[in-house]
């Protein structure tokens, strides 16, 4: 059964810093592509950044410049830093990872972001 887990979520001040780190489980094939989602209270879950198997990544144009995401394709792992963190990141972050025709998504982190 495939498991991914993320931590590292908490409570920031604004212009703060947090390291987001999704471990995946129970697959011993690469995922080929790992997502960070977050989903605010009231709104549409929405990808916050993406990196492929093969290092290609995308950000949602709202975080650019601010985080950053990397894996460690030997051990299934993404992470997401996160700085200069605003009230408007505030939301559940999700991992998803992606194989063939299987997404396997976490149970997400809260990320709470305080003016």
């Amino acid at each position: 059964q495939v498991q991914l887990v993320e931590s590292g979520g908490g409570l920031v001040q604004s212009g703060g810093s947090l390291r987001l780190s999704c471990e995946a489980s129970g697959i011993i094939l690469r995922l080929e592509v790992m997502d960070w989602y977050r989903q605010a209270a009231g709104k549409q879950r929405e990808l916050v950044a993406r990196i492929t198997s093969r290092g290609i990544i995308k950000y949602a144009d709202s975080v650019k410049g601010r985080f950053t995401i990397s894996r460690d394709n030997t051990k299934n792992t993404a992470h997401l830093q996160m700085n200069s963190l605003k009230p408007e990141d505030t939301a559940v972050y999700l991992c998803k990872g992606s194989y063939s025709l299987y997404d396997y998504w976490g149970q997400g982190t809260q990320v709470t972001v305080t003016s």
